[in-house]
């Protein structure tokens, strides 16, 4: 994903000059060639996340489109009051990248892991937040927040994630793709999870169990149509996210549910449970050790659309 990224913002600083990356000393092997092309349009904050988002502030009100970029928790939660205050406030036109979604830093312990950024960002009024689920959508979430103005959050993953979709998807903020259909359960994914929900849905697929694959790339504003409309035509709605179960795109999904839905279905919400992640590992080993892998995900969905 972080590649599709910078590829694209590349693209994005090349038609209009006004786009401008601003990292916290962070990126090097992948902005090289960013910086080449665009040294006017580039600035290294250093390890100083409340200036680098001041400063994003400063410039995109004097008309720039500015981007900041950090591991995970860095770029947002270490400066939340200054997106809250200084971009938030003002509908600066401040674009917030965050890289090494969830637990994708494993090793590096709980200060390099997100698992309360989509809950927190999408509390602050203004916010749009967006965590695109493979390369292509990636791409496509870098084109649409250049042009979408006012504040966004881009979470992304580290690197490596495989394509879930065979091509470039349409992709419009606040509007789910789906990724397949299905009547008995839907199942809604956002960012990282949406290869292991991909997987997961061909398995419960071939035990009979037809299953709806939604990708909710952008969990504000959610796509409500789609979750209602699940709610409506399959028999249980299941989300599943590399965040905690509070406050993300489960809750965003139960607060459309509780509010919206004519019918009742069984929900569940997959995510990390427990608050802190007090064990280390690789991101793959962790997820495993959250219950957040493809066959956990095929066993909670069976337990809910056919309880013992």
């Amino acid at each position: 994903m972080r590649t599709a990224f910078i590829k694209e913002l590349e693209e994005q600083a090349a038609r209009d000059p006004r786009v401008m990356l601003i990292t916290g000393d962070l990126g090097f092997t992948v902005f090289e060639p960013f910086i080449k092309r665009f040294p006017k349009q580039f600035l290294n904050a250093g390890v100083a996340e409340q200036n680098m988002t001041g400063v994003a502030a400063g410039l995109a009100l004097s008309g720039k489109i500015v981007f900041t970029y950090s591991i995970a928790n860095f770029p947002t939660l270490r400066c939340l009051e200054q997106i809250r205050n200084d971009v938030c406030y003002h509908k600066a036109n401040v674009k917030v990248v965050s890289v090494g979604a969830g637990l994708a830093y494993g090793a590096l312990g709980s200060s390099h892991h997100a698992l309360e950024d989509l809950a927190i960002l999408r509390a602050l009024p203004e916010m749009t937040v967006v965590a695109p689920g493979d390369p292509f959508e990636a791409a496509a979430a870098t084109e649409a927040i250049v042009r979408h103005d006012g504040p966004c959050y881009l979470r992304l993953g580290k690197a490596g994630e495989p394509a879930v979709h065979p091509r470039a998807p349409g992709f419009t903020l606040g509007r789910a793709i789906r990724v397949r259909d299905g009547g008995d359960l839907t199942l809604i994914a956002t960012g990282t999870m949406l290869k292991a929900c991909a997987d997961a849905a061909a398995k419960l697929e071939a035990e009979g169990i037809s299953t709806r694959l939604l990708s909710m790339h952008t969990v504000k504003p959610i796509d409500a149509e789609a979750i209602l409309l699940a709610a409506e035509e399959t028999g249980a709605v299941m989300t599943v996210e590399e965040h905690g179960v509070i406050g993300g795109l489960g809750g965003a999904v139960a607060e459309v549910l509780a509010q919206g839905a004519s019918k009742r279905v069984p929900f569940a919400i997959m995510g990390v449970k427990g608050g802190f992640c007090r064990i280390v590992g690789s991101q793959d080993y962790l997820k495993a050790q959250f219950g957040l892998g493809v066959d956990d995900i095929v066993a909670r969905a069976k337990a809910l659309v056919v309880p013992v």
